[in-house]
């Protein structure tokens, strides 16, 4: 079974395909924008996978208004491709950014959320989505995969991914900032675990198409997260009570189990020792 991978982002991708093997392959900028080594390249592909849940050049922010345009613009050219092989299964990878904040602590993220995008980068991944699932057929099947923050270590080495990190880097001078007040709750999963959800719905394509909302389906308190890292490094947390732009809530286990047979066997213990030792 080939699969292609589009949208390298440096961090998931490398995760996916190293999860994967020799039957996955990371098509570059050139592959995609040759009207003819695309459509050659998917020829012997049963799956594409898209990450879009970032802009195109990862240089530019989020509310880049441009962002949009060029989202557009990239996933025409896949959509249009995958429409002319037939049965070619289609995973988009975003973010949970394309609904909106919880209104209670109870209230979890799942195919059934209502959607608002957050930012312009979240309005191309709902772009994206919506086209897909319009041409979304049993000879095409599409599956869209909504995740939450993703923890873990890029292949080069450099600066690791997510709040985890984000956090355990600060707490190397003595003090780390947290959003919020401490109350706040947020879903995570490690990448390893992200890429072996991808491996279970490839292989378990839907008869037409499906949304999952991925994360490991356990809240983590932001004050017990600080408390952990605190009394790990002796270093201070400070919580800035503006919630700022993160993603908080909960992603529904349920239908995670259900749909991919996920259970999460990383814990946040595990992606906390992961961060430290990659901090120092």
């Amino acid at each position: 079974m080939r699969v292609a991978i589009t949208g390298d982002d440096g961090f998931i991708a490398h995760y996916i395909k190293e999860a994967l093997g020799d039957d996955a392959e990371i098509l570059s900028e050139e592959d995609i924008n040759d009207e003819n080594m695309l459509p050659a390249k998917l020829a012997s592909c049963s799956a594409l996978i898209h990450l879009n849940g970032h802009p195109p050049d990862l240089s530019m922010e989020r509310e880049n208004h441009d962002v949009l345009r060029l989202m557009r613009q990239n996933a025409k050219k896949i959509l249009d491709s995958v429409q002319s092989h037939q049965g070619l299964h289609l995973i988009l990878i975003g973010s949970l950014r394309v609904h909106p904040s919880p209104k209670t602590e109870e209230s979890f993220y799942s195919a059934e959320s209502h959607l608002a995008p957050r930012d312009v980068t979240a309005e191309g991944q709902l772009w994206v989505e919506e086209r897909a699932f319009e041409h979304a057929m049993d000879s095409h099947p599409v599956t869209i995969l909504r995740t939450a923050n993703v923890q873990g270590i890029p292949p080069d080495g450099q600066e690791g991914h997510g709040i985890v990190h984000k956090f355990c880097r600060e707490a190397c001078f003595g003090f780390f900032n947290v959003p919020g007040t401490g109350e706040e709750v947020k879903d995570m999963i490690h990448v390893t675990e992200l890429a072996n959800v991808v491996a279970a719905v490839l292989k378990n394509p839907p008869p037409t198409r499906q949304a999952i909302a991925v994360g490991c389906a356990q809240g983590v308190n932001m004050g017990q997260l600080a408390n952990l890292i605190s009394e790990r490094t002796g270093s201070s947390p400070e919580f800035t009570g503006d919630k700022g732009t993160e993603v908080w809530g909960i992603v529904d286990g349920w239908e995670l189990e259900q749909k991919v047979g996920f259970r999460p066997e990383l814990s946040i213990g595990d992606i906390v020792e992961e961060a430290l030792a990659h901090a120092n």
